[in-house]
C-alpha cells in the first residue's frame, strides 16, 4: 500500500568520484529507507514522482536509477516507456522495484527496457549488490565502447595516412607520365575536374544512377589518375614527336592501355587482398580508348560491353585532348570541341553520356577557361 506523494526534500551527497543513484518512488518510507541504505556509497536522487525526475533529469544524468512500478500519477511503466523513448535518458540502467510478487509485472518491466527487478521489502545487501554488479557491467560496457571508439579512430588516422601516401604516389606516377610525354601536362588535373562533372550531372538526371551510386566515389576519381599509366612503356621520342606520327608510331602508342592493365596487374599479383582502387585503375587503364561503335583499341569492345567507368573517361579524355595544344594540331575552343563531342554520339561516344555532356559544356568551359587556357 502507498502513502499520499511525499513533499521531501531532494538531499544530494555531492562526490564527484561516485556514482549518481535516482531512486523514485512515491512512498516516503522507502525513499527515506533507499536514501539510508544507498547514501554512504552513491550520489544519491530520492524523488517522490516521475513527474519530478523529468524535471531533474534535464540537469543530471544518473548512473542508475532505481524505479517504482506502482506509483499515484505517472506509473512506473509509463516513466520507463518515457526514460526508453528519449536520447538523453534512454541509455541510463533502469532497476524496477515491485511489491505486487506478480511475475507477468517484472516481465512487462523487463521487455520495457529494465535491466532487472527487485522485491520490495528489499534486503539491504541484496540491494546494494544488484546495483555494484550493474554498475560495474555499465562501466565495463562504457570502457569497451570507448576503447572500441578508440580504435576506430585510430583505424580512421591510418587510414587518412593511407589515402595520402596513396594519392602523393598517384600524384607521382600521373606526374612521371606526363613529364615523359610533355605535350599532355597538366592533362590528368582536367580529366578529374571534367570526370566529377559528368558523375555529378549523371546522379542528377538519373543516368545509370545504379552503377555509379554502387562506386566509392573518392577512390573512383583517385583511380582515374592513372589512366594513361601504360604510357611509360612508350618511347619518349614517340610521345613527344613535332608534327604527324606515322601509322607504326600510332602503333606503339595504342599499345598504352595493354600497357597500363599490366602494371597495375602486376601490384595485384604482389598483394593478398583484392583492392577497388586497383580494380577502378584496371578498368580506366585498358579501356578508356575503346568507342562505341566497336572501332577502337586494345580489344575493340563495342557498346556497353565497354566499362561504364571507360566510356566516360573517353568522353572527357577526348574532351581534353581537343580543347589542348598538341605538336600536329592548335587547340580548340571549347564550343567547337563541345560540337566534336556532341558529333561523335553513337560512334565514338555512349549516346547517352554525351546527352549528359551538354547539360554540362559550359562547366567544361568554365573549366578549361580557368585551368587550360
Amino acid at each position: 500500500m502507498h502513502t499520499r506523494q511525499s513533499n521531501i526534500k531532494i538531499k544530494v551527497m555531492s562526490n564527484d568520484e561516485r556514482n549518481i543513484v535516482m531512486l523514485i518512488d512515491d512512498d516516503e518510507v522507502c525513499l527515506a529507507m533507499g536514501r539510508e541504505i544507498l547514501e554512504s556509497k552513491y550520489t544519491m536522487y530520492p524523488v517522490p514522482s516521475g513527474e519530478q525526475a523529468f524535471v531533474i533529469l534535464q540537469k543530471i544524468t544518473p548512473d542508475l536509477i532505481l524505479l517504482d512500478i506502482e506509483m499515484s500519477g505517472m506509473d512506473g511503466y509509463e516513466v520507463l516507456k518515457r526514460l526508453k523513448q528519449e536520447k538523453a535518458t534512454k541509455d541510463i540502467p533502469v532497476i524496477i522495484l515491485t511489491s505486487r510478487g506478480n511475475p507477468g509485472d517484472e516481465l512487462d518491466g523487463l521487455r520495457l527496457g529494465a535491466i532487472d527487478f527487485i522485491t520490495k521489502p528489499f534486503s539491504p545487501l541484496l540491494l546494494v549488490q544488484r546495483i555494484e554488479n550493474h554498475l560495474l557491467i555499465c562501466s565495463q560496457r562504457k570502457e569497451l565502447t570507448r576503447h572500441t571508439n578508440d580504435l576506430e579512430e585510430e583505424v580512421k588516422k591510418q587510414t587518412e595516412k593511407i589515402k595520402k601516401l596513396q594519392n602523393a604516389m598517384l600524384n607521382t606516377f600521373s606526374g612521371i607520365v606526363e613529364f615523359r610525354d610533355k605535350v599532355s601536362e597538366g592533362h590528368t588535373g582536367l580529366v578529374l575536374k571534367y570526370l566529377e562533372k559528368m558523375l555529378d550531372a549523371m546522379l542528377k538526371h538519373g543516368l545509370y544512377k545504379d552503377e555509379v551510386k554502387s562506386w566509392d566515389r573518392e577512390t573512383f576519381i583517385s583511380a582515374a589518375q592513372i589512366h594513361d599509366i601504360g604510357k611509360i612503356y612508350v618511347s619518349e621520342a614517340i610521345l613527344n614527336k613535332p608534327g604527324k606520327i606515322s601509322d607504326k608510331e600510332f602503333d606503339e602508342i595504342k599499345k598504352h592501355p595493354a600497357y597500363g592493365l599490366m602494371i597495375i596487374n602486376r601490384i595485384r599479383q604482389q598483394l593478398t587482398d583484392n583492392h577497388l582502387f586497383l580494380d577502378y585503375a584496371a578498368v580506366f587503364a585498358e579501356s578508356h580508348h575503346e568507342r562505341w561503335d566497336g572501332t577502337g583499341y586494345p580489344k575493340g569492345q563495342k557498346g556497353k560491353n565497354i566499362p561504364l567507368a571507360g566510356r566516360l573517361m573517353a568522353l572527357v579524355d577526348v574532351y581534353d585532348a581537343l580543347v589542348s595544344v598538341r605538336p600536329h594540331k592548335n587547340p580548340m575552343a571549347p564550343h567547337d570541341a563541345a560540337k566534336e563531342i556532341i558529333r561523335g554520339a553513337d560512334t565514338i561516344f555512349d549516346p547517352a553520356l554525351v546527352e549528359i555532356f551538354k547539360t554540362v559544356s559550359d562547366d567544361f568551359a568554365d573549366i578549361t577557361k580557368r585551368h587550360g587556357g
